[in-house]
């Protein structure tokens, strides 16, 4: 299993190299980061603007491949990313939004993963009676709404229950807000904010998934080994968590590990709507600003993102699968 996983990571690592590498030269390619001087009150003389962008490395009057290598030599000898052409520190930003995103998501998606495996199992072994058709009604309804309309109608209904109470229960602008002087105010003042845009990713993540975890689910129930099982006397709970889940479970693990790692970059509606300053917000921020080097690392944290749900995936298939695990 160790050589497995091993041999796995090096083709990862070599994989994200090429990738981070092709979107640095796509980004200082084709972008015009001179054009965020443009327009500018009182004009920006344009000896100050070279200036900038040799500092940032955007300089047009230097190579690309020449602007690849300081880039790449800063990166593996200070771990420099570099800085936007407002010279805004690329570190910095991704150090703070890295955080929020992984507060929203990591919450949003691990809860929908379990309630969406859970719906899943569940509603396979009652095929066709009224809770499966009443889920997968539901179901379908979320999975057909864009996320930014289900933002919306959560930000409403939201409004409306404030209202009604007449105290602000939900809050939905911003990561944090205005702090009271009570025990564990900051605390409850995030969690507040973390509430709804959690729940959005709650709903999206496990509406999709107990559709495909019932499949998975049904073809194991249907399979030979757990009829075999259920013949030779085994109870039908044991037989559907022992045999059944456990098997449907592997190909589930897959979809989770890139579901969790591509979500970080993913929730780009979701953090739009509900102000949240993350990682998908500042994706698109870093290209309407022409920022090469914001989009550069970027394009690293998410396929670092990647690359740890693929291992995770990987683990996850070699523990449940015996035949990955003894090497067969």
């Amino acid at each position: 299993m160790a050589r497995y996983i091993v041999r796995r990571v090096l083709n990862y690592v070599v994989l994200l190299f090429i990738a981070c590498s092709f979107a640095y030269l796509l980004a200082a390619s084709f972008l015009n980061p001179y054009s965020v001087y443009f327009g500018r009150q009182p004009p920006v003389d344009p000896a100050v603007i070279e200036n900038v962008m040799r500092e940032c490395n955007l300089s047009a009057e230097v190579s690309v491949w020449n602007r690849y290598l300081t880039w790449l030599t800063n990166i593996f000898t200070h771990w420099d990313w570099g800085c936007s052409p407002l010279r805004v520190s690329v570190n910095s930003d991704i150090g703070i939004r890295m955080w929020v995103s992984l507060r929203l998501v990591l919450i949003g998606t691990l809860g929908g993963i379990v309630v969406g495996v859970l719906v899943g199992a569940w509603t396979a072994t009652r095929q066709y009676r009224i809770p499966d058709r009443v889920y997968t009604l539901l179901s379908l309804l979320v999975i057909c709404t864009p996320s930014f309309v289900l933002g919306i109608v959560l930000q409403i209904l939201a409004t409306k229950v404030n209202d009604a109470l007449g105290t602000r229960i939900f809050e939905f602008v911003g990561e944090k807000g205005t702090v009271g002087d009570y025990p564990f105010a900051e605390l409850v003042d995030r969690m507040q904010h973390l509430l709804l845009p959690t729940l959005v990713l709650i709903l999206l993540t496990s509406a999709s998934l107990s559709r495909i975890q019932r499949n998975l689910m049904l073809d194991s129930l249907g399979a030979d080994y757990v009829r075999t099982a259920r013949a030779k006397g085994l109870p039908k709970s044991k037989a559907v968590m022992k045999h059944a889940l456990r098997t449907a479970l592997i190909p589930t693990g897959t979809y989770v590990a890139f579901t969790v790692a591509t979500m970080f970059v993913g929730a780009i509606y979701t953090e739009r709507v509900f102000s949240f300053p993350g990682m998908g917000q500042y994706s698109v921020d870093a290209i309407l600003a022409m920022n090469v080097n914001g989009i550069a690392a970027t394009t690293a944290f998410a396929g670092v993102c990647v690359v740890c749900g693929a291992i995770l995936s990987d683990i996850v298939v070699a523990i449940l699968d015996p035949r990955v695990r003894l090497g067969r």
